[in-house]
């Protein structure tokens, strides 16, 4: 749609750089040493990635790799000298960068190895960094099964019935979600979503928001996700240092969630300017973020400590993720949500081909096989 639309002189796709990690530098390495490559496999599928103080050296003699220490040394020294470096241009997924007159007077462009596919050469970051604006163009089935249900109670009812028209406070659709009872509803249908809807137990619109938000690496590594639930259900106290961190923290109960409020935080409890704050939402944002952040850290825990606000320091390189994609994510919920369809507000009181027949041609649009989808929600009825 967007070549068809804005041609492909004015719309490319963004490149993204693909950096070494230790499974490809082990392999281009080896490759290069000219190991075997079947043993290479092997040495893989024995490193535990989790642990930061594996031995490759002792691995690499242990799996016959060499039996020469010397070669050792230089494979070990190779693969750490690799990681973190470039290794290839990759398509991006769906940033497009669209332009007003032809793009190539901009930027360097390239035919994709897709057909009918324009990428541009530089990585997504530096296009950001010289202020070209990159759109993502995802691709929701979710979406196209709630427009494809809606034309056809629409069609039934003789009256026009639009995504804006479902309320957003639907108790019924609340008490589904209470339950864990998310099979094919946006967002919140994966086995980490559905455990914890019941803990949560989402009332409104924002606790929806906290929802999509909260199931994330983020919020987990930096230890958010249980103060957070103690707080919601009055298990543990809410407090602030001061009102300038009670204005950022209030709506998650004192505990920083959205990548939006760490950099608020930084301004107002480590006295970060607004240009530095920006600066540390890009490193945060940046694949090695923790490289990037070191730049910041004397300041951060300066600032934090010296306003008592260090509360913010865990969540710092790990909240990425934004408020407004939160809410634009949790906005399809009530409307995918097969309790507000099947309401008697909604198109039939039992699961019937306005809810079924989109839904079932929309694919893929979840976690969820259709079969187990149907069954589910034909025990409903």
């Amino acid at each position: 749609y967007i070549y068809r639309r804005y041609s492909r002189e004015r719309a490319a796709l963004a490149a993204t750089v693909i950096r070494y990690r230790p499974r490809s530098a082990i392999r281009d390495v080896g490759k290069a040493l000219g190991f075997d490559p079947a043993l290479v496999e092997q040495l893989l599928e024995g490193i535990d990635w989790r642990d930061k103080a594996t031995n490759w050296r002792q691995q690499i003699l242990d799996k016959r790799l060499t039996r020469n220490p010397k070669v050792a040394d230089q494979f070990f020294a190779l693969v750490n000298t690799l990681l973190g470096f470039p290794r290839h241009l990759s398509q991006h997924v769906g940033g497009f960068v669209i332009s007003a007159g032809p793009l190539a007077d901009l930027v360097p462009v390239e035919n994709a190895a897709m057909a009918d596919r324009t990428v541009i050469q530089w990585d997504k970051d530096d296009l950001e960094s010289l202020g070209l604006m990159k759109v993502d163009v995802l691709a929701l089935g979710m979406l196209t099964a709630i427009r494809k249900a809606l034309e056809l109670i629409s069609k039934q009812k003789g009256q026009p019935l639009r995504m804006q028209d479902i309320p957003q406070e639907d108790p019924a659709t609340y008490n589904m979600l209470q339950k864990g009872d998310s099979i094919g509803v946006f967002q919140v249908e994966s086995r980490a979503q559905i455990n914890m809807l019941p803990r949560l137990k989402p009332a409104t619109y924002y606790d929806l928001v906290i929802e999509v938000a909260i199931v994330r690496p983020g919020p987990i590594q930096g230890d958010m996700v249980h103060p957070y639930l103690r707080r919601k259900h009055g298990l543990e106290p809410v407090n602030y240092p001061n009102d300038a961190v009670r204005g950022v923290l209030e709506r998650t109960l004192g505990v920083p969630i959205f990548q939006e409020q760490v950099i608020k935080l930084a301004m107002v409890a480590a006295g970060f300017t607004a240009g530095e704050a920006d600066k540390l939402r890009r490193a945060m944002a940046a694949w090695k973020s923790h490289g990037d952040m070191t730049q910041f850290r004397e300041k951060l825990i300066t600032g934090c400590l010296t306003t008592d606000t260090t509360l913010i320091l865990p969540s710092v390189s790990t909240c990425k993720f934004a408020v407004s994609a939160a809410m634009a994510f949790r906005n399809p919920t009530p409307p995918a949500s097969p309790c507000w369809f099947t309401s008697p507000h909604g198109s039939n009181d039992t699961i019937q081909p306005p809810f079924t027949a989109p839904f079932s041609t929309a694919n893929p649009w979840g976690f969820t096989p259709h079969r187990n989808w149907y069954r589910t929600h034909s025990a409903m009825t």
